[in-house]
C-alpha cells in the first residue's frame, strides 16, 4: 500500500526533507537535464498544454516583473496563474491564481495522488513543484500563467512550456558554479528559454550579452525587442513615501503620465520598463488596453502579494528589508541607501555559502554597524565566518545566533533618525517580513 499524508505539515515535510532541494542544499539539487520534468509531465498528461503562458528568466528582477505582468492580466479580467520561487514565508506563495495561494488541501491532494510515482522517479523538490503548479493551473482553468524560472533557463524545469512571450530581465553574476563565470556564459543559459518563433523581450541592453541574445533569437527565428531601447521611465518627485511615481515613454512619446508604483526600490524603474514592454507586446494575444496596464501596475502588491522588495518593516525606527543577494542586487541596494538621509546605519546581514561573498562585502558601507546572522537553512553561511570575512575588509559588528535576534537588537539600538536595513539573502528577509 502506498503512503499517504494525513496533514499538510507532513506533506510539506516529505517534500522538503526527502528530496534534494536547491534552496536548502545547493549543488546536490541541480540536475543538468530536463528528462525528469518531461517524464513527470507525461505522467500528468501534460497539464502545461492546457493554458497560455509567459516565461520569465533573468538574474535580478524576474520576480518583480512576473508579479507586475500577473497583476496586469488579472486586472484585465483574465484568470491568471503565477508561478515563482523561492517563497518567503509560505511554500504556497509559489503557486497563485489571481493572487490567491494554492490551498493546503490542493498541495496534499497532488502529492498523495502521485507520491508512489514521485518516489519511483526520484523527483527533485523543484521538479515536483513545477508539476504541481502546472496541474493546479490546468485544474483551475486559468486563461494564462506567468512562469518564472528558478535558476538559469535552458535546463530549468520550467523550460518545457511553449509560451506566447519570453522575457529575460537582465544578466549578472549569480549561481556561477552552475551557469558559468562570465556574463556571456550566463546569458547563453538564460537564452535557452527563447523558443522557435516566439517573441522575446530583453529587459536591459548590456554590452556583454546583447550579441548572445541577438544570435539566439536569429537562430530561433524569434522576434527580439530590447525594452530599454523602446521604453523609458522618468522618476517624478512625490510627497507620498508609499509609492514611486513615473512618467513612462514609448519611442519618445508619453505612454503613462504619473504612473504610481507601490514598489519602492530604485531598481524597480528598470523592472517597470521591462514589464510595460512585455505587456505592450501581449496586446497581440489579449484584450489589454493602456488603462488596464496602468491599473495592474498600480495594484501589483494588492493583486499578487509581492513582498520583500525594499519593504518597510518598521517605521520607528525606519527598517527596510530587501531580498537582493548577488553583486548587482547589492550594488542597487547600496546606491539606494546612499540616497537616503539618516544618522546611523544598522545593517542586519546574512548570506548563503555559495555566493560571491567577498565581492558583495567589498561593496557594503564601511560606517554601518553590522549585525551578522545566519538564516535557518543548511546553505546559510555561519555568522562567525561571515563576520570574520567582513572584519578583514573593515566592516565591524557583532555576531548573533539568529536573524530575529540580530534584527531586534538592531531595532533596539537604533535611534529615531537611524536606518535599519535587513538583507544579503532572500532567506534572511524571509524570517522577518
Amino acid at each position: 500500500m502506498s503512503k499517504t499524508f494525513a496533514n499538510y505539515e507532513d506533506t510539506l515535510k516529505w517534500m522538503f526533507d526527502k528530496l534534494p532541494m536547491y534552496q536548502r542544499i545547493g549543488g546536490a539539487a541541480y540536475k543538468a537535464d530536463l528528462n525528469n520534468t518531461i517524464l513527470l509531465l507525461d505522467h500528468l498528461n501534460h497539464p502545461e498544454k492546457q493554458f497560455k503562458t509567459v516565461h520569465i528568466a533573468g538574474t535580478n528582477g524576474k520576480g518583480s516583473v512576473s508579479h507586475m505582468l500577473a497583476s496586469i492580466l488579472a486586472e484585465c479580467g483574465y484568470k491568471t496563474g503565477l508561478y515563482t520561487s523561492p517563497h518567503l514565508r509560505d511554500f504556497r506563495e509559489r503557486i497563485r491564481v489571481n493572487g490567491q495561494m494554492i490551498s493546503q488541501e490542493s498541495v496534499m491532494d497532488f502529492i498523495n495522488r502521485h507520491v508512489s510515482k514521485f518516489d519511483e522517479m526520484d523527483l527533485s523538490f523543484f521538479e515536483m513543484t513545477v508539476g504541481m503548479a502546472f496541474q493546479y493551473f490546468a485544474d483551475e482553468k486559468v486563461d494564462v500563467a506567468i512562469i518564472e524560472t528558478g535558476m538559469g533557463g535552458r535546463l530549468d524545469s520550467t523550460n518545457v512550456i511553449q509560451p506566447l512571450l519570453s522575457v529575460i530581465t537582465n544578466i549578472s553574476l549569480d549561481h556561477t558554479q552552475y551557469l558559468g563565470t562570465t556574463l556571456e556564459a550566463i546569458a547563453a543559459e538564460k537564452a535557452g528559454i527563447i523558443k522557435q518563433g516566439v517573441p522575446v523581450v530583453i529587459g536591459q541592453t548590456q554590452a556583454e550579452t546583447t550579441a548572445v541574445f541577438e544570435n539566439k533569437a536569429l537562430e530561433m527565428n524569434a522576434p527580439i525587442v530590447f525594452a530599454d531601447r523602446v521604453f523609458d521611465a522618468n522618476k517624478l518627485q512625490t510627497s507620498d513615501k508609499q509609492i514611486q511615481s513615473f512618467d513612462v515613454w514609448k519611442n519618445s512619446q508619453l505612454y503613462f503620465e504619473e504612473l504610481e508604483l507601490p514598489l519602492l526600490g530604485t531598481y524597480q524603474q528598470k523592472n517597470l520598463v521591462t514589464a510595460v514592454c512585455a505587456a505592450d507586446m501581449l496586446k497581440a494575444h489579449f484584450n489589454l488596453d493602456d488603462k488596464d496596464i496602468r491599473y495592474g501596475l498600480e495594484a501589483v502588491v494588492r493583486n499578487t502579494g509581492l513582498s520583500g522588495r525594499w519593504q518597510i518593516v518598521s517605521r520607528n525606527p525606519l527598517a527596510i528589508a530587501d531580498t537582493a543577494h548577488n553583486v548587482d542586487g547589492i550594488r542597487e541596494v547600496v546606491f539606494q541607501i546612499r540616497l537616503m538621509q539618516f544618522n546611523q546605519l544598522h545593517f542586519v546581514l546574512g548570506m548563503v555559502n555559495d555566493k560571491s561573498i567577498e565581492a558583495m562585502l567589498q561593496m557594503l558601507p564601511r560606517h554601518a554597524i553590522y549585525y551578522f546572522c545566519k538564516a535557518d537553512i543548511p546553505r546559510g553561511l555561519a555568522s562567525e565566518e561571515l563576520a570574520n570575512q567582513a572584519f578583514e575588509i573593515g566592516l565591524r559588528g557583532r555576531v548573533y545566533d539568529s536573524v530575529r535576534s540580530a534584527y531586534f537588537s538592531a531595532l533596539n539600538a537604533a535611534r529615531p533618525d537611524d536606518l535599519v536595513f535587513v538583507g544579503g539573502s532572500t532567506f534572511v528577509v524571509a524570517e522577518i517580513v
